[in-house]
Order: C-alpha cells, then sequence, then structure tokens
C-alpha cells in the first residue's frame, strides 16, 4: 500500500486490481485473478461477469450494471471510476472485475490512467477475452492454418463521442484473415452491408455467437449475406461476436462444449446453500446452468451441552454411525473445537449411508467400516443388524429426518442413542431475485435429493404442485428428478411428478437420468 498525509496522520491507501474474468466460464479465471479475489475488499464487476466467480470472494461485491434494469440504475463510467478511487483511498483493497480482458474492449485502459492520476496503486491482471474463448468453446479455429495467417478483433461499437467513426471496412474487406467484431449484433445489418459494399464476398463463412462459455451458448452459423436475417430471426441477443472467415466452415469437428450431457439445461438445485454450492462445479463440468434453490438452512445445535456430554463418555460406544455429510462435519469440528482430536474415535466402528457421507469421513482421515450398497436407511440398518447386538450405537444426526434407523437397530439388539449434532431449519421464503430469476427464466429440472427437499419446494413453490391451475401468464413447471425412491414417494405426496429416478441414490447417477431422459414436448408441463 501507499501512504497518503492529512490531519496530521499516515493514512494507507489501497491498491487496485483490474482483473479479467473470462467471458462466463467461471473456470476461466486466471489464478492470479483467484488471488486478487480472495484478498479483496470490495469487488466492482461488471454485467459480463459469470455469476460464479464471485464464490472465490468474501468481499462486498457491487455490480456496476451498465445498462438499465428495475433493480439497478446505470452507472457511468466515471461514476465506477470515483467509486474505485474513493474506495482505494478509505485503504480498501478493490478488485475492478471485467468480464473478458480488461484491456481488450474493457475500459481497463481508462480507469488505469485516473488510477495513475490519482496516485492510486494498481495492477492489470489479463482475463481471456471474449473472441479466443468464443473460438475455442464453439470449435472455431481463429488462426487455422489453412485458412487465416491473421485474425482481428474489431469493435462494433465505437465511442460515441467521437466526431468521426475510424472504422475503414475497405481494408477489413481485403483482410487475409479472420474478421472478429465485438459488441455489433445491434448494428449487424449495418456492418455486413458495409462489408459487402466494400468487397468483401457474400458467400464469406459467418457465425454468431452468443453468451459463450455459459449453458446458454448459441452458435448460429451462414454467410456474410445471411448471418444478419438469420440472427433477426433466431432472437440472437447481447453479448454476442460475429466472426468472418473460412475457419467458420470447419467448425463442426471442433465442436465439444455444446456436446456436453447437459448442455444448456437450467437446473434446480433445493439443497442447503452451502450443500447446494458443492454440486455447482460438477453441473458446470456437464454443461448446465445451475440455480441454488435454498429450501433448508443447516445451523448449530441451540447449546452444546448435550453433544459435549456425549463427547465425554465416546468410550462407552461400540458404533459411531453418519447419515449425512454434515453429521460429520458438525460432530468432529465440535470434538476439536473442545481441544481433541480423532484419537478419541480410536474404539469406535463406523458406519456410513452413503458414498458422500464416507467421502466425508476420509476428508477426516477416518475410513468408515460399513457403507452399504443401497443408500438408505433400511439399507444401512440391514448391513449393521448382524453386528451391532447388545452393543452400543451412537447415531449423529440432524434435528429431523426419517426415524425408521432407531426402530431397525433396536430389533437387532442394539443399545441406541439419538445425538442431535445439527438442526434442519425451513427457510421461509426466497429472496426477490430468485423469484424473478425462475419468472424470467424457467427451469428445465430441478433435482430433488431428499423427502424434505420435495416438501421445501412444495411449500416454496406451490403453484409447480398443480401446474394445470397455475394463472396462464406463469412459466411452465418444471420436470423433477428424483435421487430415491423414497425422495419419489414424498414427491409425490405433496404433488410434486417425477419425471426419472437415479437408478442409485448418487448424484452422478442422478444427473446421468436427466441426460438420458427424452426431450419434453413444447409447450407441455410437469413430467
Amino acid at each position: 500500500m501507499a501512504e497518503t498525509f492529512g490531519g496530521g496522520a499516515a493514512m494507507k491507501v489501497g491498491t487496485v486490481y483490474l482483473v479479467g474474468a473470462g467471458p462466463g466460464d467461471p473456470g476461466l479465471l486466471t489464478l492470479r485473478g483467484l488471488e486478487c479475489l480472495q484478498r479483496a475488499d470490495l469487488v466492482l464487476y461488471d454485467g459480463l461477469v459469470g455469476p460464479w466467480v464471485l464464490q472465490h470472494t468474501r468481499a462486498q461485491a457491487v455490480r456496476t450494471f451498465r445498462g438499465e434494469s428495475r433493480a439497478a440504475r446505470a452507472l457511468q463510467q466515471r461514476e465506477i471510476i470515483d467509486q474505485i478511487i474513493a474506495a482505494a483511498r478509505a485503504g480498501q483493497t478493490v478488485v475492478r472485475l471485467k468480464g473478458g480482458d480488461p484491456l481488450v474492449f474493457g475500459r481497463g485502459g481508462e480507469e488505469a490512467a485516473a488510477l495513475t492520476e490519482a496516485g492510486i496503486p494498481f495492477e492489470i491482471v489479463p482475463g481471456i477475452t471474449a473472441a479466443v474463448a468464443a473460438g475455442a468453446y464453439a470449435g472455431i479455429s481463429l488462426t487455422h492454418r489453412q485458412h487465416a495467417s491473421a485474425v482481428a478483433f474489431i469493435t462494433g461499437h465505437e465511442d460515441p463521442t467521437k466526431p468521426d467513426p475510424v472504422l475503414d471496412y475497405a481494408p477489413l474487406a481485403r483482410f487475409p484473415g479472420t474478421l472478429v467484431f465485438y459488441m455489433g449484433l445491434h448494428r449487424l445489418p449495418q456492418i455486413t452491408r458495409s462489408l459487402r459494399d466494400s468487397g468483401l464476398d457474400p458467400t464469406t463463412p459467418a457465425a454468431v455467437l452468443c453468451r459463450v462459455t455459459t449453458p446458454a451458448q448459441t452458435t448460429l452459423t451462414g454467410t456474410l449475406a445471411t448471418i444478419a436475417d438469420l440472427a433477426a430471426t433466431a432472437g440472437i441477443a447481447p453479448p454476442s461476436l460475429l466472426v468472418l472467415g473460412e475457419c467458420v466452415r470447419d467448425r463442426g469437428p471442433l465442436v465439444w462444449y455444446e456436446r456436453r450431457p447437459l448442455f444448456g439445461l437450467s437446473i434446480g438445485i433445493p439443497r442447503a446453500a452451502e450443500q447446494g454450492a458443492e454440486l455447482v462445479p460438477q453441473l458446470l463440468e456437464l454443461g448446465a446452468d445451475p440455480l441454488l434453490m435454498p429450501v433448508l438452512e443447516i445451523a448449530p445445535p441451540p447449546d452444546w451441552q448435550l453433544v459435549d456430554a456425549v463427547l465425554d463418555r465416546l468410550s462407552q460406544y461400540h458404533w459411531l454411525v453418519f447419515t449425512s455429510v454434515n453429521g460429520v462435519d458438525f460432530l468432529l469440528r465440535r470434538l476439536l473445537e473442545r481441544g481433541g482430536d480423532l484419537r478419541a474415535l480410536g474404539n469406535l466402528r463406523l458406519a456410513a449411508i452413503g458414498d458422500g457421507t464416507a467421502a466425508a469421513l476420509a476428508r477426516w482421515h477416518l475410513r468408515a467400516d460399513v457403507v452399504p450398497q443401497v443408500f438408505r436407511a433400511e439399507a444401512l440398518a440391514a448391513a449393521l443388524a448382524p453386528r451391532v447386538a447388545g452393543q452400543n450405537v451412537l447415531w449423529a444426526r440432524a434435528s429431523r429426518g426419517r426415524d425408521v434407523l432407531p426402530q431397525l437397530l433396536s430389533q437387532a439388539g442394539a443399545h441406541l442413542d439419538q445425538l442431535v449434532v445439527y438442526q434442519n431449519r425451513d427457510v421461509a421464503e426466497w429472496p426477490a431475485e430468485l423469484h424473478d430469476r425462475l419468472a424470467r427464466q424457467p427451469l428445465d429440472w430441478v433435482c430433488l435429493s431428499s423427502p424434505s427437499m420435495a416438501r421445501g419446494v412444495a411449500r416454496l413453490c406451490p403453484h409447480w404442485t398443480t401446474p394445470h391451475a397455475a394463472p396462464a401468464e406463469a412459466p411452465p413447471a418444471p420436470r423433477f428428478a428424483s435421487l430415491s425412491p423414497v425422495t419419489s414417494a414424498a414427491a409425490l405426496e405433496v404433488g410434486l411428478p417425477i419425471a426419472v429416478e437415479a437408478p442409485s441414490a448418487t448424484w452422478a447417477a442422478l444427473f446421468d437420468a436427466v441426460a438420458h431422459a427424452p426431450a419434453r414436448p413444447r409447450n407441455s408441463a410437469g413430467a
């Protein structure tokens, strides 16, 4: 940090990082960009930044929305610069997070110049610019050696304050390579007409690429003569790129992203927020557009008195049973918080209801002795029954859930104690932005992982339980996928029709079932 002096005392001035976030896929953020986000006090991000990138920061995040909406006023560039400078002068570490690269049509140069003038230290962190990412994700080799020895990045939207436009289409028409126009969708007819009038062959292959590197990516191909009409008919929207050149012709064999199994599907995950976030990377890898729908809040017990008392007498038990990842984490964290360590479990055998819970134990360097092949309480009880007769069993559980395990283990002759190590609490209502998102972009699927998730969705979205009685203007209900027969039964009980059920109770199996589900006919609802 630099120092400024005023009022007789030195004050630290924060550093500003102008960071390129890439064009949408959070995996394209650079390692240096990640480091900056993790150290930031304030993040000012623009409207083209992919939302999942912000999961990497605990800083206050403010959207510098460039355009009007019901929820946000448009900020002028001068206002953005003033916010950056004010925060830095207050000693904050500021990340100005920009879609693509800060210096490729990103106005990062203007912001850096203003910071220099203000005496604010800064660093520019490059990002993957949209054209480069678009070529890779749409299967277009911008400089294929057989077609193009050069590539030109051109703005389709020049600075409106310039007295005269500087683009000369005649040399662009003669350019010996690939042309990529940024921010030119609203001027697509004028751009293509100017290029044709300047001598570019009307049959030149052309592509419009929309929302590249995101599950909403759309690729439209045609020719210089047809692409503007094709884009208008298809309703293509910004942010989009226009690519012109022979490289477009060879796109087919290079396409990979749009062939991912869940590409383009919007999938709701109703879980506690922390648990849902763990599934986001997996869904993005499959090409889906995930939406977290928190129906539960996970919280510690109201007090730890009962838990602490049991931890003091763990040596009296023979088995410790876990039926959730949360049960593992809450109990073992409490053990360490009290000054204990894993040696306290030395006399215990461990049971886990499924692979996910067993993996949670493994993260604590513990191995489950029993994991049933079918991830249900009934199967866990059956696997334990021959081993627990006459033994003391401790079940670390949530404040609510199915009570099958106590009954079955008692019948097997076990002495079972139940210990609530965390609470499940219903979310009273979803935030307004989640409701707005569901109204603006209906979901294709909602994946239900337990009976409580099914009941929570029915409670928070009652119109999904009776789709035919919903208002005419309401978006269609999604299809529902279930993790297990128990979940399916609970969903049907509250009026949520199940379209597919996972063959085994794992998220991978559930997502695979969704990927192989028959396409829903247009204008249909429910299953």
